[in-house]
């Protein structure tokens, strides 16, 4: 149940990494995480995708979430393997259950 995220454009640079969605996940403001425990303490939407992104890879130390953009700071920088398993995470954010 739920919908999946699609993400239209994924942009690099250095240790920053930009995942550009094709719905809104906040208001038009923007939120900023800097840890799995600030992000738990926000009770929100965009806080429960930034401890998910936080408890799957323990290279992130920044998220920031605004709109219809999530942007992931990564210590050491952006590999295949960890934009993939970022990716996996925004697109499936709204997804509850799969299908059977």
């Amino acid at each position: 149940m739920g919908q999946p995220i699609t993400i239209t454009t994924t942009t690099v640079d250095g240790v920053m990494a930009a995942f550009h969605t094709d719905r809104g996940i906040t208001g038009q403001d923007g939120v900023s995480f800097e840890s799995a425990e600030v992000a738990e303490g926000s009770a929100s939407m965009p806080g429960d995708l930034a401890s998910r992104m936080f408890g799957s890879d323990d290279a992130l130390d920044h998220v920031f979430i605004a709109s219809n953009q999530v942007v992931a700071r990564r210590v050491g920088g952006w590999d295949a393997g960890s934009l993939t398993a970022a990716s996996s995470l925004v697109e499936a954010f709204f997804v509850f259950y799969a299908d059977a």
